[in-house]
């Protein structure tokens, strides 16, 4: 299946285990679009999920900053994510 690049990755349908593949290849994909802004969204459960996602995001070179969500972009249901240009 092919995930549509559009800026937005919902995490919803995905499991835990794919995310160390997916989010990389995903933040790669949307710079190669020229998207330089990223939502993820994770939502809010227990957090283990949003620690897990903010540890791919420390670890990444393609990573400027990211941060939680504000009150119209998910909360801290959601990372935003800033890439490199």
């Amino acid at each position: 299946m092919a995930l549509p690049i559009t800026g937005e990755l919902d995490l919803h349908t995905f499991r835990p285990q794919d995310l160390g593949e997916l989010i990389p290849a995903y933040l790669e994909a949307c710079a190669a679009k020229g998207l330089h802004e990223v939502r993820i969204i994770h939502g809010k459960g227990t957090g283990t999920l949003r620690t897990t996602v903010h540890r791919l995001l420390q670890r990444s070179p393609r990573v400027l900053r990211y941060r939680s969500g504000d009150e119209t972009s998910g909360s801290w249901g959601a990372t935003l994510v800033t890439l490199r240009s």
